[in-house]
């Protein structure tokens, strides 16, 4: 079975208000790309995966009429997938939903959020913790809460998947430097907060002895901002695991924690227009419990640049470019 994550920019913008896909000659919100050139870039790309579920990050909008299962079937009607059915969770106001699209003759799927605890509550709620040690509880929430997802493969295996967006915001109204940083660390504080709240699942999900997949972009990781520094750790590694927790495991994540310089796996390419150049970065993740670790697993972040694969089909080169900002990473396993 393959099972994916992908981060497709602005997938929202490519359909109207009746949940139909507009590939058309209009702008996407991709720089210089059309509608019709993302959504064909992305047909392009589904169909070279052949992926049993694609975890979507930033999948097209649920609410005022819009529907991000709708857009997804259409989506993957017009371009001729098997994966032909969608599955949402929580609902959430960014426009920028997350979303599972799968075969049905591979496996079934139904929204399975946890039922939580004061502790742990579910990932619609409030979580309370202390963000800045003063003794006094914060209220943290999920802007895009995680999709928990309970499946059964063809053959009868059970697992359970979680997908996920942590995000901290930008530091919009600051008025100077000084603002920037002091609204900086308290987002980045927030999104701590998220991580540690989903590792308190992951616990709660291992207890069980229940095969776990986390998947998604968690926008961080080992060694990628200062933030790191003053923090002492990444959402990446608290939601792997540490201080005797069950760990959770994804090569790529293993391979930039063990190297503090050299070359490290990327999974997303952004434009610094200030600096007139690309930055790549590890944001995208598959991690596996212990117990899916002996399924015969192979990963693959398809990088139109360092995979030679995707490096040596043109047509699919440019796709990955026109399509997202991020690449798809995908696992082989035999469940």
């Amino acid at each position: 079975m393959r099972i994916a994550t992908y981060n497709v920019e602005w997938f929202n913008n490519l359909f109207d208000d009746q949940n139909r896909l507009v590939p058309d000659g209009e702008w996407s919100a991709r720089y210089r790309v059309t509608r019709r050139a993302q959504a064909d870039a992305l047909g392009v790309v589904f169909r070279a995966m052949d992926a049993d579920a694609v975890m979507i990050i930033e999948a097209p909008d649920t609410g005022g009429g819009r529907n991000a299962v709708e857009a997804l079937e259409d989506f993957a009607a017009h371009y001729s997938l098997r994966t032909t059915e969608a599955l949402t969770g929580f609902a959430n106001d960014t426009r920028q939903e997350i979303a599972l699209l799968y075969d049905p003759g591979a496996l079934r799927v139904r929204h399975a959020p946890r039922a939580g605890t004061a502790d742990v509550p579910r990932f619609d709620g409030n979580f309370a913790i202390d963000l800045d040690v003063d003794a006094t509880q914060d209220i943290v929430q999920f802007s895009k809460p995680p999709l928990e997802l309970d499946i059964t493969t063809a053959s009868g295996t059970v697992c359970h998947l979680i997908g996920a967006h942590l995000k901290s915001k930008a530091p919009h109204g600051a008025r100077n430097d000084a603002d920037v940083m002091r609204m900086a660390i308290a987002n980045r504080r927030k999104q701590l907060a998220q991580a540690i709240w989903l590792r308190a699942r992951v616990d709660q999900v291992l207890e069980g002895d229940t095969p776990l997949m986390v998947m998604g972009d968690l926008n961080d990781g080992p060694g990628l901002d200062e933030f790191e520094g003053l923090f002492g750790r990444s959402s990446v590694e608290i939601v792997l695991g540490q201080d005797g927790q069950l760990p959770l495991f994804d090569p790529h994540a293993a391979q930039a924690l063990s190297r503090r310089f050299g070359a490290r796996p990327t999974t997303s390419r952004f434009w610094i227009k200030k600096e007139k150049r690309y930055l790549q970065a590890l944001l995208d993740y598959i991690m596996v419990s212990p117990g899916l670790r002996s399924r015969d697993l192979v990963w693959r972040i398809w990088h139109p640049l360092d995979d030679p694969e995707c490096w040596s089909d043109p047509a699919l080169r440019e796709a990955l470019v026109t399509a997202s900002d991020h690449f798809p990473v995908t696992i082989d396993l035999d469940i």
